[in-house]
């Protein structure tokens, strides 16, 4: 057999695996689609410049969703009302000097409809800790943000999950 056939028979083998799961209900996780009250949302942010107001909004975009400026064009409200990120001393060593810390990314959003409710006021929380030196001090600034951006990509696809389940 030649490189090319060997090619075009695995195309279609990958091809013919992908419709016999698709056929079969199998989605990628996360992938649910929205529902159609969240076709059109306004997305009400505290702060549209944090990890998770990014984050989220691409993720809605990604989902299908238009998202509108005014929110009288909406279909539905989403309200951020909170988007914290806090730092706490764990522990310090013997000179006082702060050898671990505890992040803890908060966010509480609602679903307003037109004209009720469609999703109560969720507080969604995550908390990593993270050791500190002095002596790479760069590198454990670097390892605060990638571990505080990949909570808010945690607390987007909670929220989205929340956000699917909605009729």
């Amino acid at each position: 057999m030649t490189i090319v056939n060997v090619r075009a028979r695995r195309g279609i083998l990958v091809l013919g695996g992908a419709v016999a799961l698709s056929a079969c209900g199998f989605r990628l996780a996360g992938s649910d689609p929205l529902p159609g009250v969240l076709a059109r949302p306004y997305l009400s942010l505290k702060d549209p410049y944090t990890d998770f107001s990014r984050e989220f909004e691409h993720q809605l975009k990604s989902a299908g969703a238009t998202m509108q400026q005014v929110r009288a064009n909406s279909t539905a409200s989403i309200d951020v009302s909170k988007d914290l990120v806090e730092q706490r001393t764990l522990s310090v060593s013997a000179t006082n000097i702060p050898t671990e810390y505890e992040l803890t990314y908060t966010v509480t959003f609602a679903v307003l409809g037109t004209d009720k409710l469609l999703l109560a006021p969720q507080t969604i929380s995550l908390s990593k800790d993270y050791s500190f030196q002095e002596n790479v001090l760069l590198a454990k600034e670097h390892e605060a943000d990638i571990l505080r951006q990949q909570m808010a990509r945690d607390l987007v696809a909670i929220a989205m999950r929340r956000l699917t389940s909605l009729k």
